[in-house]
């Protein structure tokens, strides 16, 4: 088996308009996409599409054929131009075919947390892709905010730093990801193709001017029934923890005073994302 988990530290740093960090423990799974059912014969605890404690719904991600909110060439109704199919594997494919990549006969390592106990929330999910020779060729990360909106950032062009594989770029973000961040600052990737250690990092820029970074970074540790139900123990119920510290710092920040904004005030500057917020799609509809 290729699939494994990663016992990562997650580290925030705003650095303006106000000084906040934290750091907390998590651990988080890296599917190979071609051994989600043999995964779910083999753990006890995991299934694939169906329930259990720990369960990855493929519909859970990369929504091709659903809407496309707010994407420069498409109207307010029109799909995603890549066909939908079940499987999450094929929807990969078939998103970095449009983007003239071949990955019919390659491999997908996704890197995300499923349903715990039927929760589900992934602040991020990164997407490892390896052509039919095991060359990395491109990464996706998939953002997710509170509201429940998604949007996949698409980062090709690897490069060897230090002996590793990078991915690389600095992208707009045009999505609300905090009412503490503007919308049109940009997201600056570096994601380091997983192995024996998780290394990711995404930092925020408005102009050339660093604001914040987020990194999660970890060694790696099998995943077998025993594994699974240690980290059960020592990391419990993890995706409602992760939502609740998301929240609680956002109560710093406001008490902190750190300028915020309404997810509507900013509308027409959120782009190209999947499963909109009514406060968006109905700009008249505020919440």
């Amino acid at each position: 088996m290729r699939s494994q988990l990663y016992e990562c530290q997650v580290a925030h740093a705003r650095f303006s308009p106000k000084a906040h960090r934290f750091v907390y423990r998590i651990f988080m799974f890296a599917f190979d996409l071609d051994e989600l059912d043999s995964l779910s014969q083999r753990l006890a605890l995991f299934s694939s599409n169906r329930a259990n404690l720990y369960s990855f719904r493929e519909r859970d991600y990369l929504p091709l054929g659903e809407p496309l909110h707010n994407s420069p060439g498409r109207g307010p109704d029109d799909s995603s131009l890549i066909s939908p199919t079940p499987r999450l594997k094929e929807r990969v494919v078939n998103y970095l075919a449009d983007h003239q990549i071949d990955l019919r006969h390659g491999r997908v390592v996704l890197v995300t947390l499923p349903r715990i106990f039927g929760y589900l929330f992934n602040p991020v999910s990164f997407y490892f892709c390896f052509d039919a020779t095991g060359a990395p060729v491109a990464a996706l990360a998939e953002v997710t905010n509170t509201f429940r909106e998604m949007k996949p950032y698409f980062i090709g062009q690897p490069e060897t730093i230090d002996g590793r594989t990078h991915f690389r770029v600095r992208l707009p973000k045009h999505f609300y990801v905090s009412p503490f961040s503007d919308v049109d600052t940009a997201f600056d990737f570096d994601l380091t193709v997983p192995g024996d250690r998780l290394n990711v990092k995404i930092d925020d820029y408005t102009d050339a001017v660093r604001t914040l970074t987020s990194s999660v970074a970890g060694p790696s540790r099998e995943l077998t029934n025993g594994r699974l139900a240690w980290f059960t123990l020592k990391y419990p119920l993890l995706t409602l923890r992760i939502i609740g510290l998301i929240h609680w710092h956002a109560l710093i920040l406001w008490l902190k005073r750190v300028p915020w904004f309404a997810k509507a005030a900013r509308a027409t500057d959120q782009r190209s994302l999947y499963r909109p917020h009514r406060s968006i799609a109905n700009p008249s509809d505020v919440s």
